[in-house]
């Protein structure tokens, strides 16, 4: 396992980490999750991601009884606020009444004193910056998180919230979170240069566009059974967004390719991510323990420059949302 520090800041995190979205705490069970989560450890990744909307506190719930058997300083948890947690007016965004409470409440269902990265899971136009940042550097003085981040937020609103809170006397983001693969390249013509401007760190979620850069699809044949694909509950992004034809036939290149460096597909396509300066980590979501173990493989997996290059051209971001 290789470890970088989260953007210019101490923290040092694992190049993989261990996601929970759609997985702990609502398809996975109780017993999977804890040799998910032991695997990981044994595997060197050191840092765990999750947020309290996921299953509405269900991952924070299940994360809470694994972690409780760790030890806590040998790991960084982060988790996020912003998504809807109930029907009332003031329990959504970012405002200063909605981060403190759903803070606490995080806490709570994770059984923990702190959170290490408490990140901002969208942006909120209807709360002013000022008032986020403040609350972010209130709870970092009173111990209840030690860093702050953003997820999903454009170039600008970052450079904004880095220029404001140094302007306020407050602690900065250290970290965003955006979505990133061969098949979504958005954040390379604008986000990751603020990024990098700002020493601020990105730890990069769907590294394989929902599976689909897995190479366990294959262009023309059905869809296997069981897997995400097939599943109508959880399968609408991967549909819209990076199905198609075309997409499973680059696919079914790039998986001949890794197969001819020793890798998976998967690895592969980890581990072009973590190529790019201002991603710090990538984001592992998995269902089984074969499925982590196989991930594990991209933090230390070599890319020749002419195979990135051969990647960049065939998944070029003029063409990386091509079905």
């Amino acid at each position: 396992m290789q470890y970088r520090q989260l953007g210019k800041w101490g923290l040092r995190i694992s190049t993989v980490g261990l996601g929970s979205y759609l997985t702990i705490g609502m398809h996975v069970d109780d017993d999977t999750a804890a040799e998910c989560v032991k695997t990981a450890f044994d595997g060197g990744i050191n840092w765990i991601d999750t947020a309290n909307a996921y299953n509405k506190g269900g991952a924070e719930i299940a994360l809470g009884k694994i972690l409780k058997d760790y030890d806590r300083d040998d790991y960084v948890l982060a988790t996020k606020a912003w998504a809807p947690m109930g029907d009332g007016p003031n329990d959504r965004g970012l405002s200063a009444k909605h981060v403190f409470e759903q803070c606490h409440a995080s806490l709570a269902r994770l059984q923990m004193d702190y959170i290490d990265l408490y990140q901002c899971h969208r942006p909120d136009p209807d709360t002013p910056l000022e008032e986020t940042i403040r609350i972010m550097d209130d709870l970092a003085r009173a111990g209840k998180i030690l860093y702050w981040g953003v997820s999903e937020w454009p170039a600008a609103l970052i450079q904004e919230a880095c220029d404001l809170a140094r302007a306020m006397g407050c602690r900065p983001p250290v970290s965003n979170q955006p979505r990133y693969s061969l098949m979504y390249r958005d954040n390379e013509a604008e986000v990751y240069p603020a990024c990098l401007h700002n020493g601020v760190g990105n730890v990069v979620f769907s590294p394989l566009a929902h599976g689909v850069l897995t190479g366990k699809y294959e262009p023309g044949q059905p869809v296997p059974a069981g897997t995400r694909a097939a599943d109508d509950t959880q399968n609408s992004i991967m549909m819209n967004m990076y199905w198609g034809d075309k997409n499973l036939q680059r696919v079914a290149q790039m998986k001949e390719m890794a197969g001819d460096l020793g890798l998976t597909c998967a690895q592969l396509a980890m581990a072009w991510c973590l190529l790019h300066p201002a991603v710090t980590s990538v984001i592992s979501g998995v269902t089984r323990v074969s499925q982590l173990e196989d991930n594990l493989g991209a933090a230390d997996a070599t890319i020749p420059a002419d195979v990135a290059e051969k990647l960049d051209e065939m998944f070029s971001a003029e063409q990386a949302w091509t079905p």
